[in-house]
């Protein structure tokens, strides 16, 4: 995770074109929620499972878009940002779908099955000002791995 120096502007899309700013970093996020680990006590590596569900599902409904063609063309594909955040259980993650499909983002809403249940969500890539400010009340997901 790439942290913003103390002084650095974040890059801004040009409000006059109809294409993002091309310097500004492709960002996929995913949304995970703290609850599975915390009091439902999933281990580690099904968390990480969900996410990376929703990651390959977003972006493989999303693979005709220009930007996610951009995201995992082979110049980039050893340069991939994913920004992982947190929500508190399912009632906030399916408020956080509802406002995305409201505001027009694409995302997948994973569905673990046969429980039937919301366990994360991930955006298709795009530009990072084009999707950041959906994100400012969800946390970065600083879990520890415990031994």
């Amino acid at each position: 995770i790439r942290r913003m120096a103390d002084g650095e502007v974040p890059c801004k899309a040009s409000a006059e074109s109809e294409q993002s700013d091309t310097t500004c970093p492709i960002v996929q996020y995913v949304v995970l929620r703290r609850d599975l680990g915390e009091a439902l006590d999933w281990p580690l590596g099904s968390v990480v499972a969900q996410g990376c569900h929703a990651a390959t599902a977003a972006m493989w409904l999303s693979r005709d878009d220009p930007v996610t063609q951009e995201y995992t063309s082979p110049e980039n594909l050893d340069h991939m940002h994913k920004v992982v955040l947190e929500v508190k259980g399912e009632p906030q993650l399916k408020t956080l779908a509802a406002k995305l499909e409201e505001a027009g983002i694409a995302h997948k809403l994973w569905i673990e099955q046969p429980e039937n249940y919301p366990t994360c969500l991930a955006t298709k890539p795009y530009r990072k000002d084009d999707v950041a400010q959906h994100f400012k009340k969800c946390q970065l997901s600083k879990s520890k791995i415990s031994r």
